[in-house]
């Protein structure tokens, strides 16, 4: 029985290590696969969509190791947390211990001198108590010697038997005196040593504390120490951490870049539905949006692409209000944003198309560029501009530019949740694109959240039946 449980054991064992190994073998393996130089050569010989495949397997493996990373990263910066306020409490106690310490010692270095006062006090006291008793035993002798006399030694001595009574009665009377006075300074001494005997238990007792606080502090001091090391090289393992989580998230982009490069479409001219879907899965390698969902929302945006804008469009064929100037349909808050992007892109703003709604002759509103309709503020102070140019490495991003605009929107949508895929999070994002919030308020209401919310969900619902059907499938 013991044999059959070993080898059970023996056997869990095994591939317990045989699954490490090949994991570890596997690792290493995608390590020197997706190496950039190797995916370069790889997609050199191989199919746009076997590239594409790699490309997408590539990322994935990046992203996981900068997940391990991220995770590492934080797991030492708690560690690191945690040691330096364990650092703060040691050296607050040692600087307690140290406090008490020289209190106490400046407590004994009293005593001692009380002690030493108290010492002197006794001795003086001996002292009166040993002259004292001389002066007591010469009044004893005295009177022992007056006691002695006969009565005629008395009536030859003295003029009369009175006087001789009187100088007996007085020097019983000295001798009580003195008496009292050996009692009183016998008393004297007494309570002396027992104040001696009290500030000697006092600075022992004192001396013992100052024992064990140095005791405490000698090992809170080397704890710190030791504490002190683990935090020197914790922060020097999240330092490492933190170097390779930079170099994956860098090879990452690296790939992302590969991956949007696979895009054939043209610069501003809208893309067909089969191009636009092929540009729309590559992206969804890049922030995780669903591909219907995606187009969806460009579709109700700009009819992916085909209509940027009917206003300030002069000489665009599709213009219907070319003589409304983006002043007029722009708020005042935008404008230095978009004198900005159209002055790096080249571009004339005064013929630049951009969204607008027009009633009745009466300009509603308006101010949004591109494919993705983002809004001037939006695409520059918010940061997408930056984001997109880091993914493409393609200096300045242009929101009319196809590409910038499908991977703009995507990045909007993820930064609101919608990467997760999961439909709530998906229609709070579809809000967001409109309204800045993934809540329905009575101001997105008016702004008709409901309808463009709706609209953009029964696209996506449409794109997704083709795809599910392989209607794009080569």
């Amino acid at each position: 029985m013991q044999k059959k449980a070993l080898c059970k054991t023996c056997f869990i064992t095994i591939l317990m290590v045989s699954f490490f190994f090949t994991f570890f073998i596997e690792a290493q393996n995608l390590e020197e696969k997706c190496d950039l130089e190797n995916v370069d050569k790889e997609c050199e010989r191989l199919s746009p969509s076997d590239c594409q495949a790699l490309l997408n397997e590539c990322l994935n493996f990046y992203q996981e190791k900068s997940e391990y990373y991220q995770k590492e990263v934080k797991e030492t910066q708690e560690q690191r947390k945690t040691l330096q306020s364990e650092i703060r409490y040691l050296e607050n106690k040692i600087k307690k211990l140290q406090n008490e310490i020289s209190h106490n010692e400046l407590v004994i270095k009293d005593l001692r001198l009380q002690i030493q006062d108290t010492e002197k006090s006794i001795d003086i006291t001996s002292q009166k108590i040993e002259e004292t008793k001389e002066k007591i035993a010469r009044i004893l002798r005295l009177i022992d010697e007056y006691d002695q006399k006969s009565i005629i030694e008395i009536l030859l001595e003295e003029a009369s038997l009175s006087d001789f009574f009187d100088e007996l009665a007085a020097l019983e009377s000295l001798n009580y005196q003195h008496q009292q006075l050996l009692k009183n300074i016998k008393n004297l001494k007494t309570n002396l040593e027992q104040q001696k005997q009290s500030l000697l238990e006092d600075k022992e007792e004192l001396e013992r504390a100052v024992l064990v606080s140095s005791i405490k502090a000698k090992e809170s001091q080397e704890l710190k120490e030791e504490k002190d090391w683990l935090l020197k090289k914790t922060k020097g393992k999240e330092q490492k951490y933190k170097e390779y989580l930079k170099e994956v998230q860098e090879k990452a982009a690296e790939i992302r870049k590969r991956i949007f490069e696979l895009a054939q479409v043209a610069e501003t001219e809208a893309p067909s539905y089969e191009e636009a879907y092929e540009l729309a899965k590559q992206i969804e390698g890049i922030t995780g949006i669903r591909p219907a969902l995606l187009l969806g929302l460009l579709e109700v945006e700009s009819a992916i692409g085909k209509n940027v804008g009917q206003c300030n469009c002069e000489g665009k064929t599709y213009c219907r209000h070319p003589d409304v100037s983006w002043k007029e349909v722009m708020p005042k808050s935008h404008w230095d944003s978009f004198l900005q992007i159209t002055k790096e892109l080249g571009l004339d703003p005064n013929k630049t198309p951009v969204s607008c709604a027009v009633n009745g002759g009466k300009v509603q509103w308006g101010g949004a560029m591109g494919p993705a309709q983002f809004m001037p503020n939006t695409w520059l102070k918010l940061g997408y501009k930056k984001r997109v140019e880091k993914i493409t490495g393609v200096k300045p991003a242009n929101p009319w530019r196809i590409k910038d605009a499908f991977l703009a929107a995507a990045l909007y949508l993820a930064d609101f949740g919608a990467d997760s895929q999961r439909l709530k999070d998906e229609i709070g994002a579809v809000t967001a694109y409109l309204c800045g919030t993934p809540y329905m308020t009575t101001t997105c209401k008016k702004a008709g959240g409901k309808w463009y919310r709706s609209a953009v969900l029964e696209k996506a619902s449409k794109w997704q039946k083709w795809i599910d059907e392989g209607v794009f499938e080569k």
